[in-house]
């Protein structure tokens, strides 16, 4: 049995939106006397967009109604209906996620583009989808070898490093091509981001708006910037500057496996690739930036391997990397699907470890994410391997009990787990006339605590369900 989800990955990025259209193939891989094993078997880029500038209104708002009119373009150019995509993802990435109406625009968008597509946007998340999109994660896996990828881009660089093809770290940079902007007509300095004019004060270097564009001063600020990416990599000492330069300050880059090959993806990446005689070609640093990093003596000591996308990576991997697919053994009613932007209570492993500890930690924890206490919460945790029928009725009534205050007004039981239980627990739950107002149980997902889910609607004849887990975090 084979089913084909259509999926859409959009990035609006500091300096430009792409819109990616994939065909993602699913099949039962079971042997026809065991559970159904659905797998995703293939995914197939079906359109690409163009690489349009993002539309602004001014440095610190996005102009929405433009980027809706592009975006609705690029699904007339591909003759897609919104209502036929099952999945993807609507990512704001970099400087575009500091603007004052991000999450506005990020709704905006995701309801355009059909009823199961996610509004998301976090550093981490981004490093994680640029990398699978630049093959990164492939490589590592099949080489069974540790390979990181920078994506560099206008706003930002995305650090992920994947050890035999799984993420092991993530961290972000205020470090971008488009971090100052050139007046291409005039020459002269139209835009400098408060992150980089603390480093060229740092270095010494005096820039201001409205100033001539001079290569000079302005190519030492981009070897800065690429000296602050190759201290990230641990291949020189950190200086004073550098926590500075974090996008978020309590998350360093920390390498907990050696890098043993280097893969760069972003627009930028395309200009460490291709010199460019014009030096403000963009209207921007990123000609100057990739100069540097192509020079860099530090980054030449890792091994480069190709990156399958550049410019292209994050809005490949959001349209094909993004969507997980449950267990098969999954209990649920269909009514519900698709359901997004669920909050994720993630119980430690102490919490789960008994049914009283399970109720008291939901209970206590509820507060964190209800509002009017009638929106619905994902009870997420791993769940034991093989547990007894009397251990999976203690967890049913466990749940229930804890989420007695919000199933109250309505609101269905929504239980994600790791390992494979949800269809046992799931019709426990269902015996004990538990979840009056519907019910969602799935397993084979793993989330961490300040993770949001969204649940799409049942695939391979009802088997499955694809599940996207995210990170709603804007700058």
């Amino acid at each position: 049995m084979k089913d084909v989800l259509l999926s859409v990955g959009i990035d609006v990025g500091t300096t430009t939106t792409q819109v990616v259209f994939s065909n993602i193939t699913i099949e039962d891989m079971s042997n026809g006397l065991t559970v159904p094993r659905i797998e995703i078997v293939g995914k197939d880029i079906i359109y690409r967009s163009e690489i349009r500038f993002t539309p602004l209104t001014s440095p610190t708002t996005i102009d929405a109604a433009a980027l809706h009119d592009m975006v609705a373009l690029e699904y007339r150019l591909a003759g897609v209906d919104p209502h036929s995509v099952r999945t993807g993802a609507v990512v704001i990435t970099g400087e575009t996620a500091r603007k004052e109406n991000a999450d506005e625009v990020v709704r905006y968008l995701s309801h355009l583009a059909g009823d199961f597509v996610v509004a998301t946007a976090g550093p981490s998340l981004e490093s994680v989808l640029a990398g699978r999109g630049a093959g990164a994660d492939v490589y590592s896996r099949e080489h069974a070898t540790t390979v990181a990828n920078y994506d560099i881009g206008g706003g930002t660089s995305n650090f992920v490093l994947f050890d035999r093809g799984d993420p092991v770290a993530t961290g972000c940079l205020d470090v971008g091509g488009r971090l100052i902007r050139v007046d291409r007509s005039r020459l002269t300095i139209e835009y400098i981001a408060p992150k980089l004019a603390q480093l060229c004060s740092s270095i010494g270097v005096d820039v201001r708006v409205g100033e001539t564009a001079d290569v000079a001063k302005l190519r030492r600020v981009a070897a800065a910037q690429c000296e602050i990416l190759e201290m990230s990599l641990g291949l020189t000492p950190k200086s004073a500057i550098y926590a500075s330069m974090l996008t978020e300050p309590d998350h360093d880059i920390v390498l907990p496996r050696p890098i043993e090959h280097l893969t760069l993806s972003g627009g930028v990446a395309d200009c460490a690739l291709t010199p460019n005689p014009d030096p403000f070609a963009y209207g921007d640093l990123g000609v100057l930036l990739g100069e540097a990093i192509r020079n860099s003596t530090a980054l030449a000591r890792l091994p480069r391997l190709p990156a399958r996308e550049t410019i292209r990576a994050t809005v490949v991997g959001a349209g094909t990397h993004i969507t997980r697919l449950s267990g098969s053994t999954i209990e649920y009613d269909a009514a519900l699907l698709p359901i997004r932007d669920v909050p994720a209570l993630k119980l430690t492993d102490v919490e789960e470890h008994t049914p009283q500890a399970m109720t008291a930690a939901i209970r206590e924890r509820l507060d964190w994410f209800q509002t009017d206490g009638a929106s619905p919460v994902a009870i997420a945790f791993a769940g034991p391997r093989s547990p007894s029928f009397s251990l999976v009725e203690s967890m049913a009534q466990a749940v229930a009990s804890g989420l007695e205050a919000v199933t109250a007004k309505g609101v269905p039981t929504i239980i994600v787990t790791e390992h494979d239980l949800a269809k046992v627990l799931g019709q426990s739950i269902r015996a004990r006339s538990l979840a009056k107002h519907g019910l969602i149980c799935i397993d084979g997902i793993a989330v961490q605590g300040g993770d949001y889910v969204d649940i799409g609607a049942p695939a391979a004849g009802g088997a499955v369900v694809p599940v996207v887990v995210k990170t709603l975090v804007f700058h």
